[in-house]
């Protein structure tokens, strides 16, 4: 087992069975290339390490689980989502079972972590989910389009990638985009319960029963890949460009009501000559 230096969150490995990981990178917990490496090496320590049964994926900010991912620094690391495709399926794959544990926004490639976690468990008061990327002039590229048309069915997927807009938790779980929603005072016990059941039982029997389930929902590394390639020459797209231009000033990547209301803005981006002030909800 490896010793991770985490920067983008913590570790909690004190419960027997059960490792507790807290995203914590403010303001907003962006994903930037870093967590991707560091998610890449916590896989490593995941699947090498007997005695853990069960992992749970939190936020230490009550507003933001994932905000999204930070595009700018991914383009200059090109190959993190190359990471990225390899981390989804290693998640989904291993002899582990992952838990995301949902309060706050998350969008983009957080949304796209927790669809490749095996259990997402929502706050009906306070969690948001959406793909906005399709309102940026981009598509979702790390999963989503693979993973909601499963969970979802197709035309749920396509009203949730197309409209770029955010859901709450109630129409998630109604989609069965999450497995249940519960009110937040209730959220943490309930998913204490859960995570301390499923670690009393044996590794061997979790793993093999979740591998025979994953013959019937799980993207394969081809069909991920064919997303994650779009990626780069829609950012070179001049209608593209034209959109992330207007989201300059108006409070993308820290704490803002942009970035709070993200899907409320997303229309404005398109209006021919709009300015700042078009992109207010």
């Amino acid at each position: 087992m490896t010793d991770i230096q985490a920067n983008q969150f913590s570790i909690d490995r004190s419960r027997p069975g059960q490792w507790t990981i807290t995203f914590s990178n403010p303001p907003i917990n962006m994903f930037v290339p870093a967590t991707i490496v560091e998610l890449a090496a916590l896989m490593a320590d995941l699947e090498a390490n007997p005695s853990v049964k069960v992992v749970v994926f939190q936020s230490d900010n009550p507003e933001f689980f994932v905000a999204h991912l930070d595009v700018a620094k991914a383009a200059q690391q090109r190959e993190v989502l190359g990471l990225w495709r390899d981390f989804v399926l290693r998640l989904s794959s291993a002899p582990v079972v992952s838990i995301a544990k949902v309060r706050g926004r998350t969008r983009g490639i957080g949304n796209e972590f927790v669809l490749a976690c095996d259990m997402r468990f929502a706050s009906r008061q306070n969690a948001l989910f959406g793909n906005p990327e399709v309102g940026v002039g981009l598509i979702p590229g790390g999963g989503a389009l693979e993973w909601l048309p499963r969970l979802v069915g197709r035309s749920r997927a396509l009203e949730i990638a197309l409209s770029a807009d955010d859901f709450d938790a109630d129409i998630a779980e109604r989609y069965g985009w999450v497995n249940r929603t519960l009110d937040d005072d209730d959220l943490d016990s309930f998913v204490d319960a859960l995570a301390g059941r499923l670690a009393s039982f044996d590794r061997e029997v979790l793993a093999a029963a979740k591998a025979q389930i994953n013959r019937f929902g799980t993207p394969t590394a081809a069909e991920l890949q064919s997303s994650n390639d779009m990626i780069w020459s829609m950012l070179a797209l001049p209608s593209a460009q034209v959109r992330r231009a207007k989201l300059r000033g108006i409070g993308y990547g820290v704490p803002s009501d942009f970035e709070l209301n993200f899907g409320s803005y997303l229309p404005g981006l398109g209006r021919a000559g709009s300015d700042d002030r078009d992109t207010q909800p």
